[in-house]
């Protein structure tokens, strides 16, 4: 065809091929985030759904009662205990002196409050 040029069948040279740096070994694989493994609210209201045969609707509903019983219950100083996982309950912390990281700064940490869970025995021997 005229006005075309013909393409050249020459293979390109080829490079020697470059010597790699050894790659540090990688770093050990850290434990997967919380966010990975976390079973978010509305899976959590979905599975309800389902178990139940609830709506989504109600189950969300239904979780938010719950959730909202459980908290009023750790308000007024009640523990919560969940048959089969564990108990919740509300501890005092005492006042005490700490430590500022990085300047090493005495600082006094005041007294609180705090949830504590301690695992059911059938919850430990499950896992």
């Amino acid at each position: 065809m005229p006005g075309m040029t013909k393409k050249s069948t020459k293979a390109a040279p080829k490079a020697a091929p470059k010597a790699t740096p050894k790659a540090a070994p990688a770093p050990v694989a850290a434990a997967a985030p919380a966010e990975r493994n976390k079973l978010a609210k509305t899976q959590l209201t979905d599975l309800i759904a389902e178990k139940s045969g609830l709506t989504r609707k109600q189950s969300s509903e239904m979780l938010d009662a719950t959730l909202d019983i459980i908290l009023d219950a750790l308000k007024s100083g009640k523990a919560v205990g969940l048959p089969g996982l564990g108990t919740l309950s509300v501890k005092e912390t005492a006042a005490r002196t700490g430590v500022r990281p990085g300047t090493t700064e005495k600082i006094e940490i005041p007294a609180g409050k705090k949830v504590a869970f301690k695992v059911a025995v059938a919850l430990k021997e499950a896992l």
